[in-house]
């Protein structure tokens, strides 16, 4: 599956647009973690923990997106973004949309 944050892909021309397709997770992470994030965000430095679970989250989220597409029998999801929003204190929505083509 071909996944693009362009309206086009290059070399293929679009066919048929089958609509939009999307994915997502939420995501929280174990509460030892979130007190290893707590006291590393007082001396600075990358909150790794948070780092690797929005990784996970988007991995996942895209996946999900993916497999959408598939059921629509798409070749392509183009134009695709990414959205985080905080559900609460130390969980995160992590997702991911995108139109869902056919090529030629």
């Amino acid at each position: 599956m071909i996944v693009l944050t362009t309206d086009f892909v290059q070399g293929k021309e679009i066919t048929e647009t089958l609509g939009l397709v999307k994915g997502s997770t939420i995501r929280a992470k174990w509460f030892g973690k979130d007190i290893v994030a707590g006291l590393r965000q007082l001396v600075g430095g990358e909150l790794k923990e948070y780092t690797e679970m929005l990784t996970e989250a988007r991995i996942e989220a895209e996946k999900r997106m993916v497999e959408d597409a598939k059921k629509l029998g798409a070749d392509a999801v183009v134009n695709v973004r990414f959205q985080t929003s905080q559900i609460m204190a130390s969980a995160a929505e992590l997702l991911v949309y995108g139109t869902a083509v056919k090529l030629k």
